[in-house]
């Protein structure tokens, strides 16, 4: 097992290395190339996705073809489907490795075993549970109400690494605008000397 994920699940997590090492059989190590697919709208997903090394990312396509991107997932962070996984409901989404990664398959099993083991993890858990969810509210808000600039901002503090990363027209997908209206605002903000 990767020394990232076990280090991440005894230190972030609360498990301890003996709880940790009960729950092995039910995880799963890939390395995959870009442009490899873990999930597909339409299909059921049965995993939670820990980035070891590499990128990942969830996005939907609309009725006509455009792509719209819901989250990165650079290293030390999870990708799923929750709803798919614990409702067992056809997924709205794809996951796909923007660049060569190491993947940690967590299967949902995991998260219900540890549970059990570990009262130290479900508080882990469920804190995990709450921010994803803080960190949707405040994604729509930002979707509905702030400039554009705000929401770039926005993406560079929540992505600080990513800018070098990822294509820009994918920035402009994650932030609903195009790219032609990216770029003004970069140019707007190298104009106000903001590096």
């Amino acid at each position: 097992m990767p020394a990232t994920f076990k280090n991440y699940m005894i230190h972030k997590g609360g498990l301890t290395l003996q709880e940790f090492d009960q729950l092995t059989d039910s995880l799963q190590v890939k390395k995959v190339n870009k442009d490899h697919i873990f999930l597909r709208e339409g299909e059921i997903c049965e995993h939670s996705f820990f980035v070891e090394s590499g990128l990942l990312r969830s996005f939907t396509i609309d009725e006509s073809g455009k792509e719209h991107i819901i989250q990165f997932a650079p290293e030390n962070w999870f990708v799923s489907d929750r709803s798919s996984i614990f409702f067992n409901e056809p997924s709205d989404f794809f996951i796909e490795a923007i660049e060569d990664s190491t993947v940690v398959f967590i299967h949902k099993d995991f998260m219900i075993k540890a549970t059990e083991l570990s009262s130290r993890f479900m508080e882990y858990n469920e804190k995990l549970l709450q921010n994803n969810i803080r960190h949707i509210q405040k994604r729509v808000n930002l979707l509905l109400s702030a400039s554009a600039e705000s929401r770039y901002l926005n993406f560079i503090q929540l992505y600080p690494d990513l800018l070098l990363r990822v294509p820009q027209w994918m920035i402009a997908s994650y932030l609903g605008i195009t790219p032609e209206s990216l770029s003004r605002v970069r140019k707007d903000l190298a104009s106000k000397n903001f590096k």
